[in-house]
């Protein structure tokens, strides 16, 4: 009786150990795929119209998008339109399909509800592009850069603004292919509002093409200023001064004249909306020219070499235009 009883509770004893060891690990399980939840930050397709190629065909490309939403149920958009769009042969006939098209319901319209999670990336987190490819595209009006997400990642967002790495791939898959780190600012938590962290000054980097060698433009600096700015931008130019003695003397002249940088609100770029459901997208337009213009301005006069009176302005403040 006492070697069963000494048995049963043995045998108690493992079930009750095996009980707490298969909970330890079932959290263990449970925390490290939080975990990778958190930290998922995937590409996703998005798809910009950017004209007409040499033979009059319409050209988009999926430039990419980073999102930090993993593990939700996305919507049909971009590829749905892409695939519809590229079925015509210009924009205004796709257009024209989609007004006289009897009406579908949409994928979205289902009853079963989306999976959504917060973002993977946290509060001190952004879902940026970890690499991008720099496209050159010859269309009708000439050729054009477009650049392409390659691939994102989790990036810490620095509480102060900076100048962060960011590397572009030029001449992808050619002998002439190249990495640059042309920079970029940092997207700095708590910014005032109205104002982001933008670059102020500017280096550049010699590149290798089949046909020339392109100067490519990286930041060197940032700093928190409004949407619309005024950058500095020096040019020389020699002119004549005339000492007390009377005798004439050339000297170079060093004139800041400034630039206007930023963006401002350019409205909606989408070219087509679903009709079941305003947000989607089926396809986006490129982004707009930059409005931001000069405001203000300096005069700068000197005798020039050819001993003549040379005018020139400088910009001292710039502003959206209306």
């Amino acid at each position: 009786m006492k070697v069963m009883n000494v048995l049963q509770r043995f045998l108690l004893f493992l079930c009750v150990l095996q009980l707490i060891l298969s909970g330890v690990l079932c959290r263990h399980i449970d925390r490290k795929n939080l975990f990778a939840r958190r930290l998922c930050c995937k590409r996703q397709s998005h798809f910009v119209y950017i004209g007409q190629d040499i033979s009059g065909s319409p050209v988009s490309v999926d430039v990419g998008l980073c999102r930090s939403h993993c593990g939700m149920t996305m919507r049909p958009s971009h590829e749905a339109g892409q695939q519809e769009y590229r079925k015509h042969s210009s924009m205004l006939e796709f257009l024209r399909s989609k007004k006289t098209r009897p009406h579908r319901p949409d994928p979205s319209e289902s009853s079963e509800p989306l999976n959504r999670q917060l973002p993977s990336c946290g509060s001190s987190q952004a879902c940026e592009p970890a690499g991008v490819r720099v496209d050159r595209v010859l269309l009708f009006e000439g050729p054009r850069e477009v650049e392409v997400i390659q691939e994102c990642h989790c990036e810490t967002r620095p509480p102060q603004c900076i100048r962060v790495p960011a590397l572009k791939t030029y001449y992808s898959g050619t002998p002439h292919e190249a990495v640059l780190d042309v920079g970029g600012c940092s997207r700095s938590k708590g910014s005032p509002e109205g104002f982001s962290c933008v670059p102020i000054k500017f280096d550049s980097a010699l590149l290798e093409t089949p046909n020339k060698v392109d100067l490519i433009q990286t930041v060197a600096a940032c700093e928190l200023k409004e949407s619309c700015y005024r950058v500095p931008f020096v040019e020389y130019y020699y002119e004549i001064v005339f000492r007390a003695d009377g005798v004439k003397e050339e000297r170079l002249k060093e004139i800041d004249v400034g630039r206007c940088l930023g963006g401002c609100t350019t409205g909606n770029r989408c070219l087509l909306r679903s009709p079941n459901d305003p947000e989607i997208c089926h396809l986006w337009s490129e982004s707009q020219p930059s409005s931001c213009v000069p405001q203000g301005y300096e005069s700068h006069s000197f005798i020039s070499q050819q001993e003549q009176i040379h005018t020139i302005l400088s910009i001292t403040s710039c502003r959206c235009q209306n």
